[in-house]
């Protein structure tokens, strides 16, 4: 696994979100929370380079949909700092390359592509080097406090579907950690808690990387709120006992009829919650939406390293020179999908996007 190599920096937090924000900007710089470290490290990382912002996210130091956004767009900040030249001409061009290089880190997400071309369109507006420097700091922190917002909005309209009391299931992390702040799939959690009601989540561990167990059960433990972790394959077992209310799970690019892309093991979770007539909802904020892909089967799935897949945190765990499969995300077919809840309101099927 790709990493980024730098000397953690320990930053003391105001309250949950500001320990579990994935990226900040201070005092001039740029600093990851490296999500591969936790839940036993908390660590941010500089980053001070493309190379480094490329590798962060390669390396899920950052990770989540909309996160992977805004660390793209502070590596578009950084990609400009690093432009030492006043022509237009060369700072644009320098920056082409910075966008293009940045948008290799990971293919599913179409947040990542969608941040770069935002904050490309700010420098092509404007009418010099230092204005526009100037201008790509201002949309990423921008599209970071959007985030921000758009992620309660999330919360506000998918409190909509619960009620105190229930019993929510999760697979891998789309809360804070994954987004700037409350998260998608969490969002209605936190906003419930808020509210003094009362939800309680089982987390999916989500291997082979366990974003469920090492981040999930993190900020949600963190929290106060009550949280049980189950692996992947009890799924089954606790919606058959009657002990799950409701799915919601975020995902990282839903198609233009609906299908959404998640991480490994959702799909999974979405035909079990139909075999026992549990609603199965998708959080994302619009920018997930890709209108320009009309379906699941188009969406390019992320096929990582074997490596994760046979061995975890540096021991082996699978006998060496087995062949092993390792899809980074999977399709959840429209179908499946009770309602997709966004920062403008709840969508319902049929999905025309």
């Amino acid at each position: 696994m790709e990493h980024v190599l730098s000397n953690p920096i320990v930053m003391k937090a105001k309250n949950l979100f500001d320990a579990v924000q994935p990226v900040v900007y201070k005092d001039g710089k740029v600093f990851f929370l490296d999500q591969t470290a936790l839940p036993t490290s908390t660590e941010w990382v500089e980053i001070d380079s493309v190379e480094a912002c490329r590798s962060a996210v390669r390396g899920l130091v950052v990770r989540g949909a909309p996160a992977i956004g805004i660390a793209a767009a502070f590596g578009m900040v950084v990609a400009a700092r690093g432009y030492a030249g006043d022509d237009m001409a060369g700072f644009l061009s320098h920056m082409k390359n910075a966008s293009d290089r940045l948008a290799t880190a990971r293919p599913t997400a179409v947040n990542l592509v969608w941040a770069l071309r935002r904050v490309y369109a700010r420098l092509d507006a404007a009418c010099s080097v230092g204005e526009a420097k100037d201008a790509a700091l201002r949309e990423a922190l921008l599209i970071q406090k959007e985030d921000e917002e758009i992620c309660r909005s999330i919360g506000v309209h998918g409190l909509s579907l619960l009620r105190d009391g229930m019993t929510i299931l999760t697979h891998c992390n789309a809360g804070a950690l994954a987004t700037s702040c409350y998260g998608t799939a969490l969002a209605p959690v936190y906003v419930a808690r808020e509210r003094g009601m009362n939800i309680k989540v089982f987390a999916d561990e989500t291997r082979p990387l366990l974003q469920g167990s090492r981040l999930t059960a993190y900020e949600l433990l963190s929290s106060g709120v009550d949280v049980t972790l189950i692996t992947d394959s009890m799924a089954a077992y606790v919606m058959g006992k009657g002990l799950i209310d409701a799915c919601i799970v975020g995902c990282d690019r839903v198609a233009a009829n609906g299908d959404a892309a998640n991480k490994i093991g959702t799909y999974g979770v979405a035909l079990i919650a139909k075999a026992h007539n549990i609603p199965f909802y998708v959080a994302c904020p619009l920018s997930t939406i890709d209108p320009d892909t009309p379906t699941g089967g188009d969406i390019v799935i992320e096929e990582r390293d074997a490596s994760e897949v046979v061995s975890f945190m540096g021991k082996a765990s699978a006998p060496g020179g087995v062949k092993a499969l390792n899809p980074a995300f999977d399709v959840t077919p429209s179908s499946l999908i009770s309602a997709i809840i966004t920062e403008k309101g709840v969508l319902r099927p049929p999905y025309s996007f």
